[in-house]
């Protein structure tokens, strides 16, 4: 079966996120546990994770993916912010636990300054500071790679996981690949990509894509 899902909101709880999912036909999603665009942390209760638990079971929806933050930065040389970012993980992880999904999704971010090899070697040792609990999967998300942006290539998130102990995993997004130079605009494109980002990768450890379209043709 294919799976396949949208982003949908938690607002009023978490449960109303599998709600709308069903709205959409969805069999997947994708949802933030808090705001992605300050620091927070998830606050998520007992009965409501349930109520989503048993939701998405019942209605054979899953698997979903938590979003962290577009704040946290793995890659960053700055020791607060790198502090900050390790919590904030560890809190998403901690949450998909508690609510059974499988997958946390994270941006590398960008290493301002400490160049490429310095920036995927602190996102590495930065996750691996994380007690990731069993069941839960941490997937690196391709970015665009502007600025200092790290991830818009198949060889660096490749790099992260050489990098890393604990068992990461990839999100592919589509606009982002495509903002990256990797021809997605014909059939034969994506083979190619794909075919690419096996060699450099392997698509085992290709676990979700972000399907969107993009602003330029």
């Amino acid at each position: 079966m294919l799976r396949i899902g949208a982003h949908t909101s938690i607002a009023g709880g978490v449960d109303n996120a599998v709600d709308e999912q069903l709205e959409y036909d969805g069999n997947c999603g994708q949802i933030f546990s808090h705001s992605p665009q300050v620091w927070q942390d998830p606050n998520i209760g007992d009965d409501e994770a349930e109520e989503f638990r048993q939701l998405s079971d019942d209605n054979d929806v899953g698997p979903w993916v938590i979003h962290t933050s577009y704040l946290v930065n793995l890659c960053t040389p700055k020791d607060d912010l790198r502090e900050k970012s390790i919590d904030s993980m560890q809190k998403e992880v901690d949450a998909a636990d508690k609510l059974d999904i499988p997958y946390v999704n994270v941006h590398l971010g960008a290493h301002t300054g400490a160049g490429v090899e310095g920036g995927l070697d602190n996102a590495a040792s930065a996750l691996e500071e994380l007690d990731v609990p069993d069941g839960v999967t941490v997937l690196i998300e391709s970015d665009a790679g502007s600025g200092t942006k790290l991830g818009g290539t198949f060889d660096e998130l490749g790099g992260v996981l050489e990098r890393c102990d604990l068992d990461l995993d990839v999100c592919l997004d589509t606009a982002h690949m495509f903002a990256a130079g990797y021809d997605l605009s014909t059939p034969e494109g994506v083979d190619e990509t794909f075919a690419e980002f096996d060699e450099e990768i392997g698509l085992e450890h290709l676990e979700c894509v972000h399907l969107n379209d993009s602003k330029h043709e």
